[in-house]
């Protein structure tokens, strides 16, 4: 894969990053478009899908079983897959070594495209240098955004989660917290790391990070429980992923005491729990979208040759706050599984 014209100049990088995310939908629609033409013109294509040579891609995330945060990724990568006529072959370890292995296995098959994540980049490095030398594009999403481009990886899609991180410890200033325990489910994570960095940051008041096991929800439960027994003087709960934000609930329940809840990610469920004030709010950073562009990207630089985010810019897709005010807008879509 020649890199040689690959740009690196940042000085147009807020208009490329925006230009991006409107030529990956203008991709969808040019498909559609194309896709019809050539039905009507006895090329077999139906409306609404790539008329382009199939392709495999390979999606490779970090995700823990269980957690429906990556159903929503997964959605999104499959609708593109569908529209692009790509073959997606997706798999997932949050052990980062036997993710690695992971993306070993998708060059073994000659894949033509690989996503992946980084939470944990250092232990991934060598592999994603495999799938470069070997001529594989590559798109990292989710997570790694301090080191996608360190790896030599073409695109990112993602939130900035210090930025994100820090937004909520605004959010907290404005609801007048004092007094917050911020919960990390997988210790090393970087972008989990990164949200409480940022909380902290910007908190006026009290921050300590708790970690818990977050593939074992009754230990998740317990310990949080066990901790605001402890400590009556923590009135917020800051989770970083929306089934841990209901275990919140329960826990602070529990411990009878005033903790309130707020969360990092989104699901229907937890939609639920911010109509009815359970969760105070959450930081959605739209992971269906980071699937469907990730997987859409790497047909776009294939076919088009294009570089999303210009190869120098991450594309964000947050974050963004739901709460009361709004929630009532994104139920639908969290309903379809979208948000």
């Amino acid at each position: 894969m020649d890199r040689t014209s690959r740009p690196r100049s940042r000085r147009f990088a807020p208009a490329v990053a925006a230009a991006a995310a409107t030529v990956l939908f203008a991709a969808g629609c040019s498909s559609s478009s194309g896709g019809k033409k050539a039905e009507e013109d006895g090329g077999g294509a139906s409306a609404g899908k790539a008329d382009t040579e199939r392709i495999k891609v390979a999606m490779i995330t970090h995700a823990a079983p269980g957690d429906t945060f990556w159903d929503l990724i997964r959605k999104g990568a499959e609708a593109a897959a569908a529209k692009d006529n790509i073959e997606l072959v997706y798999s997932n370890d949050p052990n980062a070594g036997n993710q690695a292995n992971l993306v070993q296995n998708a060059i073994d098959q000659k894949v033509d495209g690989i996503a992946v994540t980084l939470s944990k980049p250092d232990a991934m490095a060598d592999a994603v240098k495999k799938a470069v030398d070997a001529g594989i594009p590559v798109v990292a999403f989710n997570g790694g955004l301090d080191n996608w481009k360190d790896m030599d990886i073409l695109s990112f899609f993602g939130q900035d989660e210090a930025v994100a991180g820090e937004a909520l410890g605004e959010k907290l200033n404005d609801l007048g917290a004092k007094n917050t325990l911020c919960v990390i489910h997988e210790q090393g994570h970087v972008g989990l790391e990164a949200r409480c960095a940022g909380v902290k940051k910007t908190f006026k008041g009290k921050t300590t990070n708790l970690y818990v096991n977050g593939t074992d929800m009754p230990s998740v439960k317990s310990t949080i429980t066990a901790k605001l027994k402890q400590d009556s003087a923590v009135d917020h709960v800051v989770t970083l992923g929306a089934p841990f934000a209901l275990t919140a609930v329960q826990s602070a329940a529990d411990a009878g005491g005033k903790a309130k809840i707020a969360t990092f990610d989104l699901n229907k469920d937890l939609v639920g729990a911010v109509k009815s004030g359970d969760v105070q709010f959450a930081v959605d950073q739209q992971p269906y979208l980071q699937g469907y562009l990730a997987v859409d990207s790497l047909w776009l630089y294939k076919f088009n040759g294009n570089f999303s985010g210009g190869g120098v810019e991450p594309v964000l897709t947050g974050p963004a706050f739901v709460d009361k005010d709004n929630v009532g807008q994104i139920a639908r879509f969290a309903e379809k599984g979208t948000r």
